[in-house]
């Protein structure tokens, strides 16, 4: 398949992603909002089996909505199930996935520099640390110690995540090991809704079928599994946008920042939960806020002091008169001359620069890129003159100088010299403007 084929493919796969994760995230955000704003019903509710209710307005109009405490009476004719939100969400997502990381291993999944993979090995390392993420997960959902302990069991499960993150961080790319991390909580989420969640629902809906009282297990079950869901939500989407943004997955402790905003994504869903339930506590999405740009504080770049200007010192020059050595100066000289240290004109510097963003970052970055995988400049970047250059010098310091996440896994072999060479003429670029 040609590159610009691939490119609408992967155009259509992830706007079917993105929408089907709209619907479904924004399913659970509401559900969870309705259990927890659900009020105590009238009497006359009560007696029907009633739990709680709760009145909306939205649209023109009013809405009734009532929910059982187990099952109605007897089961209504329409009964609509939120599950294929989750399924499409899940199956556009791993399709996403395997066009890019897996059909494109040694382009985004692989990094040399860590683990010279294979790719068939690498995409199967991959695949393990998915699937293997939902049998450890749901083998302990099934313990004692996950229904009783709760907080304890929410710290353990944050640990595991620290670990998986710390290993993908080490043996594939930054951009793949977050991504990875990403699909291995949603296939977590979605497993849930697929093997716990909506299995209960069926035994639930069987019971009331054949006037059967139902198993409370079920529920309970999947009322930890949903739990669960809510609060991987924040966190799961700040990993499938996370590639957009080099400064998390592009440093040396990429596997701790991650590990940290997934416990703010939760910290900050918590402070949710408590409000549906009337409970206000400001200093949860403070505190989150602070700690957030604590670690933008934190992984700032170290920008290096600026070079201490050198003291020119005056070199006195005198004509070489004939027949007198070198080093010898005649009785009769002249009044000396003056003349400065050799420095590199400035000139120099840009050509330097030109000549290194034209060998390494314009092979993608350009009008008509000369990469065997991209077809089109990347996110629009084209760096074929000094203009473009210039216009685009706070992203190339970025990606190219402080983070080390371009030339797109170094694909062009860009040094650490050329790195400090840019640095250098950036530096140089912002003292004249």
């Amino acid at each position: 398949m040609s590159a610009y084929l691939l490119d609408w493919l992967n155009l259509l796969v992830r706007f079917i992603h993105v929408i089907t994760a709209i619907a479904w995230i924004g399913a659970s955000f509401y559900f969870v909002w309705l259990d927890n704003s659900l009020a105590e019903p009238p009497q006359e509710k009560k007696d029907k089996g009633i739990k709680g209710d709760l009145w909306a307005i939205h649209g023109g109009g009013f809405y009734e909505v009532a929910k059982y405490q187990l099952a109605p009476p007897e089961m209504p004719k329409h009964l609509h199930w939120f599950k294929w939100e989750a399924y499409s969400t899940w199956l556009s997502g791993f399709l996403l996935l395997s066009l890019m990381y897996f059909f494109g291993a040694t382009t985004y999944l692989i990094d040399p520099s860590k683990v010279a993979f294979t790719p068939k090995i690498g995409v199967a390392v991959a695949l393990a640390a998915i699937f293997g993420s939902w049998l450890i997960y749901d083998a302990l959902c099934r313990t004692n110690f996950a229904r009783t302990q709760g907080k304890a069991f929410a710290a353990l499960l944050i640990v595991l995540i620290g670990l998986l993150s710390f290993t993908l961080n080490h043996i594939f790319s930054g951009r793949a090991a977050y991504l990875l991390v990403g699909v291995s909580i949603g296939t977590c989420m979605v497993f849930n809704v697929w093997r716990v969640i909506m299995p209960a629902q069926t035994k639930l809906v069987e019971a009331v079928r054949f006037n059967k009282t139902p198993n409370p297990a079920y529920a309970q079950a999947a009322k930890l599994r949903s739990l669960h869901n809510n609060y991987g939500t924040l966190p799961i989407v700040f990993l499938m946008l996370s590639n957009h943004y080099p400064m998390t997955y592009g440093n040396a402790h990429a596997w701790l920042v991650l590990v940290i905003l997934v416990l703010l994504g939760m910290w900050v869903r918590h402070f949710f939960n408590l409000r549906h339930h009337g409970k206000i506590h400001p200093p949860i999405l403070i505190s989150g806020f602070i700690a957030f740009f604590a670690l933008a504080f934190i992984l700032k770049p170290h920008m290096p002091e600026a070079p201490k200007p050198v003291k020119r010192v005056p070199r006195i020059s005198t004509p070489v008169s004939e027949g007198l050595p070198l080093n010898t100066t005649p009785a009769s000289s002249a009044v000396p001359t003056v003349t400065n240290a050799v420095q590199a004109p400035s000139g120099d510097i840009n050509a330097q620069a030109q000549s290194i963003i034209k060998e390494r970052c314009a092979v993608c970055h350009s009008k008509t890129p000369t990469d065997s995988t991209f077809t089109t400049a990347p996110m629009g970047v084209m760096l074929d003159n000094e203009a473009q250059m210039k216009q685009w010098a706070a992203r190339i310091r970025a990606n190219a100088v402080d983070s080390h996440t371009m030339p797109f896994m170094n694909k062009t072999g860009m040094t650490d010299a050329e790195r400090e060479q840019l640095r250098t003429w950036l530096d140089s670029t912002t003292n004249k403007q």
